[in-house]
């Protein structure tokens, strides 16, 4: 895990050292514990290290083959790196380190672009081919790690995070509206190759691109992933549910490859409590020697039980005899840290939960240097509540009227108090005056069937943008998250599944609940709701928060803005502040956004630099 940077001048003339060390500084965080740069001709790469396998010189980056044709700087895990090197050995490559980057460099040399299709991990990557004269640029099937770019001034430039970028005085001066307004009228963020700063792109999940001489090519799609349509199929829920749990136990058996100590984060729901038994069970069996024998978690806790899952972490802890770390966050730390959370994140962010991950990833910090975490189940296995009611709409155009009344029952018995919520706010925001002067696109994020929704959530609509939020956060405090659930291994089966081991009769996550049971506690097993790492958002914005809102939303600045009408988003605020009207997300995300705002335009131009 790292931060990588770098400059091609695609006129021939040589990279710019400065502008490359001031890239390199503003990703120190990614990469505390070494740095590296490479110029070479018409390209410059940077890399901040976080070492995580192979500690000793061998692993630093940028990194070269025996004849220093090809110069790699890599940012991620490639976890199948063990059997990928034995068999690029005996097809006569010799290695010089112990590290997965230098199995890139040798995967390109023997197979070429084709090498993606054989790595199993995260990873953003760039390697210059000498011989070739390009660039070739590639980031992981997911998303997992990012991969920004733009072209200014005769240069391409890249980098793992979009401050990097600015460093360049000519990059990223004014927001993208449209993408801005998409995110402020649906709180969707990272669902295309735009970013909200105006001229800086991002490589999307499962793509990659060359860069020569005349420009970066167009990007191109190496994986995809179809979701099953069907309802039902020939598989026994047993064998669907014997199979998910070996390929998710040998994911998380390879996600734990590591040469210094790592740790979990617990939330108490069904996904991290499972990570967390497979890995005590994993501790027993084979004794992963980045474990110990003694497995470490992390988690946010509130004094407010409304939103505690304390007890559900407790039962685990019981259960596994872990050693268990615990941080509430607070809204009067929150307003302390949010310059800097907001500047870590790079763009606007459209829930306060990020920042009980942020605090969670802190606290984690204290103690090891990787951790694992159950991001990506709910999108793959339709464990939002939400998407019941695409697969019940599904359901009732295809005639199938006896599942569909099953569904109804099921969902209203174990959820009727998020359904009749959910209505509440619709209603709310039907009678709401629009709160935005600016144009969105339109996302339809739950309409359509089942699979389509699950497949765009996954791709486009909500994982990209939590991906993007967990490596902010987790870099935040140089540490590496790894997501075990998104192994493509298990997203590719556990897409191949019908969607009734997804959903049935309003249950969440069905073949998931039935492949842990005698594993996992049935009280967590069970559990109907659906939390997460949240943070008690409303209670905040309506009490703790009140006068940091208000000061916000009375500002000139705020005033002044193009993208929403000023006066009817305070109006909004107050009437949730009497009690007159449901509280609104959308009111965080405009906040937010002011304070976006302020730090990376605001700021920049006062200062007259690229800062």
């Amino acid at each position: 895990m790292c931060g990588i940077a770098g400059q091609y001048c695609l006129d021939g003339t040589a990279p710019d050292a400065q502008l490359l060390a001031e890239m390199s500084k503003r990703l120190a965080h990614r990469g505390p514990d070494s740095d590296g740069t490479r110029i070479h001709g018409p390209v410059g790469l940077v890399y901040r290290r976080l070492a995580i396998i192979d500690l000793s010189e061998d692993g630093c980056q940028p990194m070269t083959n025996e004849d220093s044709s090809l110069w790699l700087v890599f940012n991620g895990e490639i976890y199948n790196y063990i059997e990928l090197r034995e068999e690029l050995i005996l097809k006569g490559h010799r290695f010089h380190s112990k590290s997965d980057s230098e199995v890139i460099l040798h995967a390109y040399e023997e197979w070429g672009t084709a090498c993606l299709e054989r790595f199993n991990g995260m990873w953003a990557f760039a390697i210059w081919d000498e011989r070739q004269k390009q660039l070739f640029c590639a980031r992981d099937r997911t998303g997992i790690k990012p991969f920004y770019y733009t072209r200014v001034s005769g240069s391409f430039l890249f980098a793992s995070e979009i401050k990097a970028l600015l460093a360049h005085p000519e990059v990223g001066r004014s927001p993208d509206d449209l993408t801005l307004c998409t995110f402020l009228a649906w709180g969707v963020a990272d669902h295309s190759g735009r970013t909200m700063f105006e001229g800086i792109s991002q490589l999307e999940p499962a793509h990659a691109m060359v860069v020569t001489a005349a420009g970066p090519e167009q990007p191109f799609r190496y994986w995809d992933v179809k979701v099953n349509p069907a309802i039902c199929s020939d598989t026994s829920d047993d064998e669907a549910a014997s199979r998910l749990l070996a390929i998710l136990r040998d994911a998380t058996r390879i996600h734990l490859r590591s040469d210094v100590a790592v740790g979990t984060c617990l939330s108490g729901g069904i996904d991290s409590s499972t990570l967390t038994v497979l890995i005590n069970n994993l501790i027993r069996e084979e004794a992963p020697a980045s474990v110990g024998t003694r497995q470490k978690t992390f988690s946010a806790v509130f004094s407010d039980k409304r939103f505690d899952e304390s007890r559900y972490m407790d039962e685990i802890v019981n259960a596994t005899g872990v050693e268990a770390h615990r941080v509430e966050p607070t809204p009067g730390q929150l307003w302390d840290d949010i310059d800097r959370l907001v500047y870590m994140q790079d763009e606007p962010f459209g829930s306060l939960a990020i920042y009980a991950q942020y605090c969670v990833m802190r606290l984690a910090k204290e103690h090891v240097k990787v951790v694992l975490d159950g991001q990506g189940a709910d999108e793959l296995l339709a464990g939002y509540l939400a998407y019941q009611g695409s697969y019940t709409g599904m359901l009732l155009r295809s005639f199938r009227w006896g599942t569909a009344i099953n569904e109804i029952t099921g969902s209203l018995r174990h959820h009727q108090v998020f359904f009749r919520s959910a209505i509440r706010q619709l209603l709310e925001r039907k009678k709401r005056r629009n709160l935005l002067k600016c144009s969105a696109e339109k996302i339809p994020r739950y309409n359509g069937n089942l699979d389509s929704v699950l497949y765009r959530e996954l791709t486009c609509t909500n994982l990209p943008a939590l991906l993007h939020y967990e490596d902010r956060n987790s870099m935040a405090f140089s540490i590496e998250s790894r997501v075990p659930f998104l192994d493509y291994r298990f997203v590719e089966y556990v897409a191949s599944l019908p969607l009734n081991q997804k959903i049935r009769a309003g249950v969440t996550k069905t073949v998931l609940r039935k492949a842990i049971k005698g594993i996992v506690p049935e009280s967590i097993r069970c559990r109907m709701d659906k939390m997460g790492f949240v943070t008690p958002e409303e209670v905040w914005m309506r009490e703790d928060l009140r006068p940091f809102v208000l000061e916000v939303l009375s500002s000139d600045a705020f005033r002044g803005r193009p993208y929403w009408d000023a006066e009817a988003v305070i109006q909004n605020y107050l009437a949730f502040l009497d009690g007159k009207s449901a509280y609104s997300p959308e009111i965080w995300r405009i906040v937010c956004a002011e304070l976006w705002l302020r730090k990376f335009f605001d700021q920049r131009s006062a200062a007259g630099t690229g800062e």
